[in-house]
Formats: C-alpha cells, sequence, structure tokens
C-alpha cells in the first residue's frame, strides 16, 4: 500500500511564512463573457479577502484570472472572427473590468497565456512525470465535448431524444458524449485514492459538510478508480500548452487550469488557506486537484469552499432560455455597491439562490438606503445634532437614558459576525448587523431626540441618545466594510473614525471598553451614503 500523507515531508518541500493567508477563485474560462456566478464567487473571496485583512493578516493574497486554453476557447474565437490571442485578450480585460467596477481587490490576476503560468505548468507536468505518475499509451472511452473531459460509466446515463431514438449523455450536464480512442498521456489517479479518502474524511476540508459527502460519495462509485487522460493530440487541441519534449500532444486544459494556484503561490505562499469554487466544478478541485498535489509532493490546500449556483427569477440560468444575468448591466442599473451587497446577503452557499429584480431594488432601498443611511442623516443632520459632534462616553447617561437589549445586541456583533464570516456565510453575518441596525432605528425613535433637543437640561440624555445610535454605527461601518467596503468608509469617515482604528478589534463598543473620553468633531463631508434606485 502506498505511504499515506501523514508522513509526506511537506515540510520538506514547501516554503512558509511569507503569506498569512491565501485565497483563490478558479480562474474564469473564456469562451463566454462574464456573467453573474462568476461574480458571485469572486465576492465571497473578496468579502474573505477583506475580512482576514481586519483581523490584521496584512500580508495576503487574493488570487483570480482566466483560462485561456482549449477546444471551447478555440471555437468562441472562431465564432468571434478575431485571432485567439486578440480574443482572449477581450475576454480577460472584461473580467478585470467587471472586477474593478464591483472593487474586488485581488492582489494577483493569472492569465494561462502567461508565460510565467506556462513555466509553471511545465515544471509541474515534469514533476508528476519525474514521480512516476504519467505514462504515454492508448485512451479509450466516452467523451463530452463541450465538458472537455473523458467520463466514467457512472457519469453517464441514456435519454430518449424527440425521435425517440436513445443516445449517452453526461448525467451532470446533460451533454452528449461519443467514443473516442487516441493515444495521450495518463495520469494514475487511482495510486491516490486512499490518500484522498484520508484527506476527505478530516471535517472542515471541503465546506459545506454536504460537498465532502458527495466527494466521498462519488469515489465509493469508483470516481478515481481509473486512469485519467492529461493531455490531447495537438491535431483536436491545438490551442494549449505543448506536452514537454512531445509537442504532437497538448496539456489537458484542466490540469494546465488547475496549475494556476501554483503558479500564483509556490513555493513562498503554498498552501492555500481557502480556495472558493462553484459547485459545477467540484469534481475537478475535490478529486483531480488534490490527487496531483500529492502526485507532485505538494501541501494540500486547507479548505475548498464551495457554492451552489444562482437561479434567475426561481429558473435556471442558461443562454438557452436568454435569461444570464450581465454584471454590467445589473451593476448599472442597480449600482456595483447595490448589487454587491445583494448577492452577498442572498447568496447561500449550501444551496441555490435567487436572482430577482424585484428583490435587488427591497433589499438595498430598505437595507442600504432607509435602515443604515437615513439613520446616518438623522443623527448627523443639523437639526437634531446642532454641535455637529460624535458625543463622548457618558456612562452614567448611557445607563440611564440607553437601551440595555440594543447595547447587548451590539456588543455581541463582533463575535458572531466574525463567526459567520469565517465559514463564508456571509448572508448571515450581513443579517445580524441589520438585526443591530433595526434596533438601534427603533430605540432612535422610542427616544424622540426631536423633543429632547428643545430642552436644553435635557442635553445629557440626547448625547447619550446619539453616541449609542452613533456607536452603533460605527461598529456597523467596520462589520459592513467587506461587504460594501466604499460605503463602509462613507459613513466612517462622515462619523470621523481614523483609519488606523478600522480594525475588527476596534469593534468592542464604547460601554465595554470605557473608550471616547471626549466629543469628536463630525466630518463636513456631505457624500450620499447610498442613493435609493429607482427603478421604472
Amino acid at each position: 500500500m502506498k505511504l499515506l500523507s501523514l508522513i509526506r515531508p511537506w515540510s520538506l518541500t514547501s516554503v512558509r511564512g511569507k503569506s498569512d493567508f491565501f485565497i483563490t477563485t478558479p480562474i474564469y474560462y473564456v469562451n463566454a463573457t462574464p456573467h453573474i456566478g462568476h461574480l458571485y464567487t469572486s465576492l465571497l473571496a473578496d468579502a474573505s479577502h477583506r475580512f482576514h485583512r481586519l483581523l490584521g493578516k496584512e500580508n495576503s493574497v487574493f488570487c483570480t484570472g482566466t483560462d485561456e486554453h482549449g477546444t471551447k476557447v478555440q471555437q468562441a474565437a472562431s465564432a468571434s472572427g478575431l485571432p485567439l490571442d486578440k480574443y482572449c485578450n477581450r475576454i480577460s480585460s472584461e473580467y478585470k473590468a467587471i472586477f474593478d467596477q464591483m472593487e474586488i481587490g485581488y492582489t494577483d490576476f493569472i492569465r494561462t497565456t502567461d508565460e510565467k503560468h506556462k513555466d509553471k505548468v511545465r515544471w509541474f507536468w515534469e514533476r508528476l512525470k519525474k514521480n512516476g505518475h504519467i505514462s504515454e499509451g492508448s485512451y479509450a472511452g466516452w467523451y463530452c465535448d463541450a465538458d472537455e473531459m473523458f467520463l466514467t460509466d457512472s457519469q453517464l446515463k441514456k435519454v430518449t431524444t424527440g425521435d425517440g431514438k436513445e443516445s449517452i449523455v453526461s448525467a451532470e450536464s446533460g451533454r452528449p458524449v461519443h467514443w473516442v480512442e487516441e493515444s495521450n498521456y495518463k495520469f494514475d489517479l487511482p495510486s491516490f485514492k486512499d490518500e484522498l479518502l484520508q484527506w476527505l474524511n478530516k471535517p472542515g476540508t471541503v465546506k459545506p459538510e454536504k460537498f465532502r459527502q458527495l466527494l466521498l460519495f462519488w469515489l465509493s462509485e469508483g470516481v478515481a478508480d481509473r486512469d485519467v487522460s492529461v493531455s490531447r493530440p495537438k491535431s483536436r487541441v491545438h490551442w494549449g500548452i505543448p506536452v514537454p519534449e512531445d509537442d504532437s500532444q497538448t496539456i489537458y486544459v484542466w490540469l494546465d487550469a488547475l496549475i494556476n494556484y501554483v503558479t500564483v503561490g509556490h513555493p513562498e505562499k503554498w498552501p492555500p488557506t481557502i480556495q472558493v469554487l462553484g459547485k459545477d466544478i467540484l469534481k475537478f478541485h475535490g478529486i483531480y486537484w488534490p490527487a496531483f498535489l500529492l502526485a507532485a509532493d505538494l501541501e494540500l490546500p486547507k479548505c475548498l469552499m464551495v457554492h451552489s449556483h444562482w437561479l434567475v427569477e426561481d429558473e435556471k440560468m442558461s443562454k438557452s432560455r436568454g435569461n444570464v444575468v450581465s454584471p454590467f448591466e445589473a451593476s448599472e442599473m442597480y449600482s456595483g455597491e447595490g448589487l454587491r451587497y445583494f448577492l452577498l446577503r442572498e447568496g447561500t452557499p449550501d444551496s441555490d439562490s435567487n436572482y430577482s429584480s424585484t428583490k435587488i431594488v427591497r433589499f438595498v432601498n430598505a437595507e442600504l438606503a432607509d435602515t443604515l443611511g437615513n439613520l446616518l442623516n438623522r443623527c448627523c443632520g443639523k437639526t437634531i445634532n446642532r454641535s455637529q459632534i460624535f458625543p463622548a462616553f457618558d456612562r452614567q447617561a448611557v445607563d440611564e437614558y440607553c437601551s440595555s437589549s440594543l447595547m447587548s445586541a451590539v456588543g455581541k456583533l463582533q463575535d458572531n459576525v466574525a463567526e459567520s464570516y469565517k465559514e463564508m456565510n456571509f448572508y448571515r453575518g450581513i443579517a445580524e448587523i441589520m438585526g443591530a441596525l433595526h434596533g438601534a432605528n427603533k430605540f432612535f425613535e422610542d427616544s424622540k431626540p426631536w423633543e429632547l433637543k428643545k430642552h436644553p437640561d435635557k442635553q445629557r440624555h440626547l448625547d447619550a441618545v446619539l453616541h449609542l445610535t452613533m456607536e452603533t454605527l460605527r461598529i456597523a461601518g467596520i462589520a459592513l466594510t467587506p461587504i460594501v467596503p466604499s460605503l463602509s468608509n462613507r459613513l466612517l469617515v462622515k462619523l470621523n473614525v481614523d483609519v488606523s482604528r478600522r480594525r475588527w478589534h476596534d469593534m468592542v463598543p464604547s460601554w465595554s471598553n470605557g473608550n471616547q473620553s471626549s466629543n469628536i468633531p463630525l466630518s463636513s463631508s456631505r457624500d450620499v451614503l447610498f442613493k435609493k434606485i429607482m427603478v421604472s
């Protein structure tokens, strides 16, 4: 039996210490323009990256990029009438454009056509070959052109076409397959089945849990019982990286694509802390990817974070239905911040989420414009806050006049939101924040500060109300930074919160640490926190 990973010499083969946190997205296939699913994957990674930086992990890495090789790219470029390189440049630039528009702050953007990536792929291939895990020979099986992969018998199903004939298709995608026999290079996947089981049997390796169980089920069904083809004849797939010392073969597009993580991260940043991916590519990341790494003697990722898909108005998103959502059009209609907030507010990793125009408008207007924006405007407006200050903390006045239930809810935000964010359940963290803000709105309304301001002898009461409301806004602003960074910055600028006091540990409220012993003048900024979305 093969030696298991418990005794693998990873301490000798990887260099650690330069990166506090390394998060990745898949690189996106350039056979089509970006859609809302790509954006959601990237937003999950970006929010997590920003959150970990707030925790103090400044030396963190966030990589994304574009996958530019393979048959489907050849076909898409041909259909566009552009040369392959110019076509790839155009689509890759569209991804960069939407990421910039949506404030996705990656540190590395990798393209599989980059020379440094090609060099790393060749290095990885030679490592697999040197370790005895790649062999040349004939390979036969059912091949799906649309998915660019060979399928095992358990991955196939028979369907009856409209004319009554039977055909074989991919059980997962429903796309047609055909029998292929060809010479290529094979990877000995079965040699790593025991180690894959050992890795997957550790809870937390793949989240949510149901996806870890799915991978274990696939292994039990024999998905790793056969060698994997890792090259294609150049006569069939010419757009790709040639196999070293055999330019008649092109390296399989998925092996090429997966190595992008190695290109960015190895050796200094290795291994990835979190790898974010959609459930449609779970098999590649949960079976093939760790097997390739084991074969190359590289440490496995700490966690695969898998998310489900987006429906559009409760229907599956597809080109045939004509309901694929363009993030460019959606961000223009609802604003980049509004779209970003909605996707993280509504997206649930363990089950499919629903993209709805009605829900977007309702969520962002009710929560960003009304709950958050109006509360900030009211407590900072000159009508009630004539001195234009964030009043100092006065324990006696706060104890006497302020809501203990609100103070308790705000005091729990730091830990409760962090717990949700660490699991990338951003929707839960946002709900927690909004719950506290709803409480602050009710407290403000019940306290009737517009009445208190009329009586000079009630100034301490008014200041206590303003302090608790603004302290809730301050803490909410820090907590929302990973979700809507620019909006949070505008809020914190208005409250005159110094940049050095915007870390996660700064979310401890004044009544818990006694900070803010003096009044803080408000900023003169008149920036609108969030402009309501008006849809005709």
